[in-house]
């Protein structure tokens, strides 16, 4: 059973309130996503994210499509889990257990560097359950931008 100290209450978040919780995130969740290489490619996911208790964090999974420049579909996914740090301070981790970068609906931004290469991302909650994030990757080995875009799937227990 959760601890709802760290993951929340059952009741979901009212439409244009901010996500305070972990258990804020339980479920399903459309995703689009756009992929702009600074050569000017183009990229785009859609697929769906789910978010799934997983002992007193949630496991992050994603599974979708992504269409590259010259129409080729590649199926993809990728996994993260999310762990609740402090009062509505949220934890990123790959899902192997190490750190990726922690966030807050008030405090959207963080960045995480892997090697010479930067992440820079910013978290928007304004239309909340609907949610974003744009990432900026710039370094020697990469750089481009990602918007994510998420809308919730059905009620949290769907």
């Amino acid at each position: 059973m959760a601890n709802t100290a760290t993951t929340g209450s059952t009741e979901a978040p009212s439409p244009g309130s901010l996500p305070t919780l972990l258990s804020d995130f339980e479920g399903r969740w459309e995703l689009s996503r756009t992929i702009l290489q600074s050569n000017g490619d183009t990229f785009s996911f859609k697929g769906e994210a789910k978010f799934v208790r997983h002992n007193m964090a949630m496991l992050y999974q994603e599974d979708g499509y992504v269409t590259a420049p010259n129409g080729h579909v590649m199926p993809a996914q990728r996994q993260y889990i999310w762990q609740q740090s402090s009062p509505s301070k949220f934890d990123m981790l790959f899902d192997d257990g190490r750190y990726f970068h922690s966030f807050s609906a008030d405090e959207p931004c963080a960045k995480h560097v892997c090697g010479d290469d930067l992440y820079r991302v910013n978290y928007h909650f304004s239309k909340w359950p609907a949610w974003s994030s744009k990432w900026q990757v710039k370094g020697p080995r990469k750089d481009y931008e990602m918007l994510s875009y998420y809308t919730r799937i059905g009620n949290r227990d769907s």
